[in-house]
């Protein structure tokens, strides 16, 4: 829900049970919700707590020593299925033999682990990509310990302390509130204890816990900004006036690994289909294009990303055949019903387009959804990162505007079907099913350009 209604918020469990969840469901789950986000998923692992309530519903009860090293396993099987060919894992608590990969998410979700004891925080700096500790359980004077022994552990293992992202589950109440724990005091005092903590312990992100809408805002709108301030002015002191160096981010797995061979295109654009009004609602001759590399060549990887859009397409591409499908079936119905005339036969003609009105509604939304995660998410990136994409996206999101209008036509007519009379449903459906046919169209054309000049693109920029 969040991940739908947003265009910027990484969405991440904090932390997934893991006895609860088994490692190749969450993991197909998890590049699932990647992919639908363009890319804003991360993973928080944990190795199990309150073995009572797992038992109860039906999990494993295992010793310390077994639940980390079943979230060793399971931390390998969740990184083989995002990667490619076929997954085969033989461990003490997790099986798979012979699992086709995938699907592979967006970019590579980090995982997190809430980590306290020796042994699990060698495990964070050897496996994760984030340490997220949480005040109560680790609270601010014992991070400094646990910090130096993620240190010192990724320094042995070659990865440096710096591949592991430090992060902290925080809580607190503004004002003052005697015997209570966690941050305290005004919106001011909240940012210097958190500006210490990034400053001394290196913490760099915070989640606050809180069921309270307005600390919530308190939190976005006084505190972060002014945390910001506080440890750049004090990172600014500390360089004696030098400017901050900026530190660079940790390379991907793909680019840590060696470079992929590039190949030649693969990826076919879908052709637009004939039209069934023999129009669409814009010119599609004044439409720019993309001026695709002279024998451009790019990875399987890379390759990916305009797959994924035509697959998303294909999707919406076959719910509209099957909303086709049941106008079809409502309108040899109604043929049958016009010729029984049979009271019991009028009901069952109000109920399919009752019927009708919900499938239609429901796939009217899902390409609204479509449409405002590419306008806030995948074109806003493409138009930051390629100049040259700019005038295809400017377009697309003028088609969006237009094929909005023809969805609010076919809503329109789609009530006007549902409320009329028995002797008026004959002219009502027509008059619906040829919007239907404008929509088929518009769309059909619509997806075909987005796919034919993104995919260069996608290809050399991702999704974001």
């Amino acid at each position: 829900m969040i991940a739908a209604r947003t265009s910027a918020i990484r969405v991440s469990p904090n932390v997934a049970n893991l006895p609860l969840r088994p490692p190749v469901v969450l993991a197909r789950s998890a590049a699932t919700l990647d992919l639908l986000s363009a890319g804003r998923v991360e993973l928080g692992l944990g190795a199990g707590a309150f073995w009572d309530a797992i038992a109860a519903a039906g999990g494993p009860r295992r010793s310390p020593r077994e639940a980390v090293d079943a979230l060793v396993e399971a931390i390998g099987i969740i990184r083989a299925v995002w990667g490619t060919g076929t997954v085969r894992a033989v461990g003490e608590h997790y099986e798979v033999n012979g699992l086709h990969a995938g699907p592979q998410p967006a970019h590579d979700i980090p995982i997190w682990l809430g980590a306290y004891k020796p042994r699990m925080l060698q495990v964070t700096a050897d496996l994760a990509d984030a340490w997220i500790p949480s005040m109560g359980y680790a609270d601010p004077p014992e991070l400094a310990d646990m910090n130096a022994r993620i240190d010192d552990a990724a320094e042995a293992n070659g990865r440096g302390p710096q591949a592991i992202r430090r992060m902290y589950n925080v809580f607190g109440s503004f004002g003052t509130n005697p015997g209570a724990t966690g941050l305290q005091g005004t919106a001011k005092d909240w940012a210097e204890q958190l500006a210490g903590l990034a400053i001394d312990e290196g913490m760099s992100t915070f989640v606050l816990g809180t069921d309270s809408p307005d600390d919530v805002r308190r939190f976005a709108l006084e505190v972060a900004p002014a945390v910001r301030e506080q440890v750049e002015a004090e990172r600014g002191l500390r360089a004696s006036g030098e400017p901050v160096p900026v530190v660079e981010e940790r390379p991907s797995r793909r680019a840590r690994d060696h470079a992929p061979e590039a190949i030649a295109v693969r990826v076919s654009p879908t052709p637009a289909p004939t039209l069934l009004t023999g129009q669409v609602p814009w010119d599609e001759s004044t439409r720019p294009t993309y001026p695709v590399p002279a024998g451009a060549t790019y990875t399987e990887h890379e390759q990916a990303y305009p797959q994924h859009l035509i697959d998303v397409h294909d999707a919406l591409r076959a719910e509209l055949a099957q909303l086709r499908d049941v106008v079809g079936q409502v309108r040899r119905g109604l043929m049958e019903v016009g010729q029984a005339r049979s009271a019991i036969n009028t009901m069952t003609m109000r109920q399919n387009n009752w019927t009708l009105g919900a499938y239609c509604e429901s796939y009217c939304r899902i390409v609204t959804g479509h449409h405002s995660l590419e306008d806030h998410s995948m074109f806003r990136y493409l138009r930051q990162s390629d100049p040259a994409a700019g005038p295809v996206v400017d377009r697309l999101a003028e088609e969006h505007v237009v094929i909005h209008d023809v969805l609010e036509r076919v809503d329109q007519a789609l009530v006007a079907l549902v409320s009329a009379e028995p002797g008026a449903t004959s002219e009502a459906l027509e008059d619906f099913s040829e919007t239907v046919d404008l929509l088929t169209d518009a769309l059909l054309s619509h997806l075909s350009y987005e796919e034919r000049e993104l995919l260069h693109p996608l290809a050399q920029h991702g999704m974001g």
